[in-house]
């Protein structure tokens, strides 16, 4: 697995979209089959969504690349057993998910080792310096919460995931998963005013 999907010097509180393949189930179906091609481009496609989401859940540069990793082998391996009728992006957050409740079970939790890079690019140092400062308390309100909000906020909100893929991702009704975003956006809040956000 090539070390730069892993640096952690991504932004981490960037908001993507993920880009649509359209030939992506057919690669799938070729990885399954064996093709190392394919094989390549799918840890290809999918290290940097999944260390993004193990680095949130884990907030462990370290720990995130082992369940990124972890991960990614866990995918290929179990290939066979992906149904195509389901989104495999949802599939595979899901093995990102469970993995990741396994680390937490191993390891006890650190803090951040350093605050991720937020660049306004042209903007003041001193706007700078605010954003991070914003950016950061807005991390650490975000690793108070509970797991079960946590996740939930980074699918929704970092991951662009719909309503019915976390609930089938967290292997719950979808009226659940709702309730849980927006219990989640209220204690967020509360929690980023604590850390000193805007009132």
């Amino acid at each position: 697995m090539p070390p730069e999907h892993f640096t952690g010097e991504e932004p981490l509180l960037a908001l993507r979209l993920h880009e649509g393949t359209d030939d992506e189930p057919a690669r799938i179906a070729a990885a399954r089959d064996g093709d190392a091609i394919a094989r390549a481009w799918l840890v290809n496609r999918w290290s940097s969504p999944v260390y993004r989401f193990a680095r949130r859940m884990l907030n462990n540069d370290e720990d995130a690349r082992d369940a990124a990793q972890d991960t990614l082998v866990k995918v290929l391996r179990h290939l066979d057993q992906y149904d195509p009728k389901r989104k495999f992006s949802t599939w595979v957050f899901g093995i990102a998910r469970n993995t990741c409740i396994d680390e937490h079970r191993r390891r006890k939790r650190r803090s951040w080792d350093e605050p991720g890079d937020v660049v306004d690019v042209g903007a003041s140092p001193l706007s700078n310096v605010s954003q991070m400062r914003r950016a950061n308390m807005l991390k650490g309100a975000l690793q108070d919460l509970s797991p079960m909000y946590r996740e939930v906020l980074i699918l929704y909100h970092f991951e662009h995931l719909k309503y019915q893929e976390i609930a089938d991702i967290l292997e719950l009704p979808i009226g659940t998963v709702m309730n849980r975003i927006f219990r989640a956006r209220k204690k967020l809040r509360v929690l980023y005013e604590d850390h000193g956000g805007d009132q």
